[in-house]
């Protein structure tokens, strides 16, 4: 049994993605793309999604930890079972053997590095279903600099809700430990809510839910998203200006919009002419 999916796993489940690679596989979306995705709204990457063949991305209706906060990073994978004696028997032992330390959960927060998001599949359990306390979501912070979407519960809010440089997605609070679950595995395709998530998908998590784009999308994401957001920029200001009406710039623009608002980027986009 592999705890952590194998390198060639990896590379098989993200063939589509040709950029840079983590030493176990996993894709490396640079961070030039991740800052840059922090301007990214939801629908924006939906709708670059839906275009793909992607409509089923999205998953909302989380509690923000860290309300107002944008959660950007590369997606590392795990999935929590209901308790199975015999397989949880054999997860402890691969688990010494290789080493690990502390409570499977921890094994996961073990592989964290510097821009990851962790993502939980633990079926939505929030009694007995708290992947994280205070002390588990500082190690996050550390590591990562991100945060976690967690399809199941969290404990101590009081002190997670304190950390800095983290973001926070869960499904509901509660004081009990985790109980009754086993690892089945790391860096795997899992399931949250509607949405199948690959290990190096790009997270964008905001107040209206979180978004798994395939790593081999995030450059077009960002991209559409820039162009939309300077097309608006331009829209603005002419409207300001009276030099067209809403009807006129709310819909595909005529050609000579469209050369106007060429031009208008050719003069280094001045915001007063």
């Amino acid at each position: 049994m592999n705890i952590v999916n194998p390198k060639e796993m990896i590379l098989q489940l993200t063939r589509n993605y040709e950029g840079e690679r983590f030493p176990d596989g996993r894709p490396r979306v640079s961070d030039d793309i991740l800052e840059r995705m922090k301007n990214v709204s939801t629908e924006e990457a939906w709708g670059v999604l839906r275009r793909n063949g992607y409509p089923r991305q999205f998953e909302g209706n989380w509690l923000e930890i860290h309300p107002g906060r944008v959660l950007v990073g590369r997606a590392v994978t795990a999935m929590m079972v209901p308790h199975r004696p015999d397989l949880h028997d054999l997860v402890e032992e691969k688990g010494k053997e290789e080493g690990r330390i502390g409570g499977q959960n921890s094994w996961v927060i073990d592989t964290l590095e510097l821009g990851d998001v962790m993502v939980v599949d633990m079926f939505g359990k929030i009694k007995d279903g708290t992947f994280i306390g205070d002390n588990l979501g500082t190690s996050i912070m550390r590591r990562t600099r991100a945060g976690a979407v967690l399809d199941c519960g969290i404990r101590d809010e009081r002190g997670v809700g304190r950390l800095d440089d983290v973001a926070i997605f869960c499904r509901g609070l509660d004081p009990s430990a985790i109980l009754d679950v086993t690892l089945a595995g790391v860096n795997i395709p899992i399931r949250i809510g509607g949405a199948t998530v690959l290990p190096g998908d790009v997270v964008l998590g905001t107040y209206t839910g979180v978004t798994f784009i395939p790593a081999h999308l995030a450059q077009e994401v960002v991209e559409r998203s820039e162009a939309i957001a300077l097309k608006d920029q331009f829209g603005h200001l002419r409207l300001r200006q009276g030099r067209y009406t809403p009807g006129e710039i709310d819909r595909a623009w005529p050609p000579e919009i469209e050369a106007d608002f060429q031009q208008w980027i050719a003069d280094g986009k001045p915001m007063d002419s």
